[in-house]
């Protein structure tokens, strides 16, 4: 099902999306993008969607996966920047299989310590073992189908937090299809289990790209070195940066505050952007 209804507050982010684009410098103005609400069958059922597209022509696609607050404006925001920049986005619901989106409206309003009990069934559904591994493949089927893909680029995909490992998977699981990926203060990429997402790097052939927080590597120092070491294993170098200034989180607008304050940083969420608008221009092609 498609809703091509433009809200209120869709068009107040649109709105905000188009003021983000003129300050990076894109010409292409808000009413130039289309979003639509979609459904997409996979393996385990129906997954709720927003699909979110230049209004005209064939682009490449891309896949974002939210963070652990899910699908919700915050996210739509990024894709319809995304598509003032010439990309054709998914965004799906990564909790579809036991809650429809947007679980949270608003993930700045939340209090992180009272919903951390409904947070981990949640993040259960799409981090268990096969979940994205039938998901990703569903995902860009459904995407070379649309007449605003263009099926002969390579796919993007980019996640935040929780999403960094989906980022990994997705890559892992459809090598042919995606050509860059991007994890933004990835949580849980490298572990000591036997699912470690860098352990799937030599079935990784997109190129890409590791934004770390610097509380992140403080606490798991070794990570970016394991990462980088199973990446050059591969023959396939990714690009690993820690940001020095940037708390966990700091590329989401709505991210709830933390001990010291605001968690999103925006001169640091802008280089990380252009750091996402550079890979995707060298390797969706």
């Amino acid at each position: 099902m498609e809703n091509d209804e433009l809200t209120r507050r869709d068009f107040v982010s649109m709105t905000v999306a188009a003021g983000l684009a003129a300050a990076a410098g894109t010409d292409l103005s808000a009413q130039q993008v289309t979003e639509t609400n979609v459904e997409i069958k996979t393996p385990d059922g129906t997954c709720d969607a927003a699909f979110i597209h230049p209004a005209s022509g064939a682009h490449p696609s891309v896949i974002i996966w939210p963070d652990a607050f899910g699908l919700r404006p915050s996210m739509r925001d990024m894709a319809k920047r995304l598509a003032m920049a010439g990309y054709t986005v998914l965004v799906p619901n990564p909790f579809y299989r036991v809650a429809k989106s947007p679980v949270w409206e608003d993930a700045s309003k939340v209090n992180f310590q009272e919903v951390r009990p409904k947070l981990g069934p949640l993040m259960g559904s799409i981090q268990a073992d096969g979940a994205v591994e039938k998901d990703a493949p569903a995902f860009i089927a459904w995407l070379d189908m649309q007449k605003q893909v263009d099926a002969k680029k390579k796919v993007g995909t980019q996640g935040y937090c929780m999403g960094g490992g989906l980022v990994m998977r997705t890559a892992a699981a459809v090598p042919n299809r995606v050509g860059a990926g991007a994890s933004f203060h990835g949580g849980g990429l490298v572990t000591a289990n036997p699912n470690s997402p860098h352990l799937l790097a030599p079935k990784i052939k997109a190129h890409m790209y590791f934004g770390i927080a610097t509380n992140d590597d403080m606490q798991q120092p070794d990570a970016k070195v394991k990462l980088k070491e199973a990446f050059d294993a591969a023959k396939n170098p990714a690009d690993i940066e820690v940001y020095s200034m940037a708390q966990h989180g700091w590329c989401v607008p709505d991210m709830p505050a933390g001990a010291n304050g605001p968690i999103y940083k925006k001169d640091d969420a802008e280089r990380a952007w252009a750091k996402l608008m550079a890979l995707y221009k060298s390797a969706l092609v």
